[in-house]
């Protein structure tokens, strides 16, 4: 019998067309400060990636609401298609990993397919964990940039 997938359950699946070009795209995205428009938090970056400054190893504090603190780093970062970042630190959620892929339009825009894979120790709480994310990122990327 095979174990646990090592992400956990897909919770979070959004996406959204921008009219920039996927080099712009990832690099607001990238940009961990700019991350706080997005989930309504408030970020600070705790260190530069291995050879870029958003590249992997990057690290950002999120703190959301009332809810403690929670250390996000960066795992995967190929330029103008792939972000992947895993919760490293103070989380209750398991098998967590945001994946952002970045797909080139037809019209010089980008697809935006966002994935927050997660599971929670406490029944219930990874589906309210979920609706909020997709809530906020829904709301947010419009306000990204165009």
């Amino acid at each position: 019998m095979p174990g646990p997938h090592p992400l956990g359950q897909p919770r979070v699946h959004v996406t959204h067309t921008f009219r920039s070009a996927p080099a712009d795209v990832f690099a607001a995205l990238g940009e961990h400060e700019n991350l706080g428009r997005l989930f309504g938090a408030s970020i600070t970056r705790l260190r530069d990636g291995e050879t870029s400054r958003n590249g992997v190893g990057s690290a950002r504090t999120l703190k959301i609401g009332p809810l403690p603190a929670f250390v996000e780093t960066v795992v995967v970062s190929e330029p103008d298609e792939r972000i992947e970042y895993e919760i490293t630190q103070g989380s209750p959620l398991r098998g967590h990993r945001g994946i952002q892929l970045f797909t080139p339009t037809a019209d010089g825009g980008t697809l935006l397919d966002y994935t927050i894979h997660f599971d929670a120790p406490v029944p219930g709480v990874a589906g309210v964990v979920a609706r909020v994310l997709t809530q906020k990122i829904s709301a947010g990327l419009p306000r990204l940039l165009p």
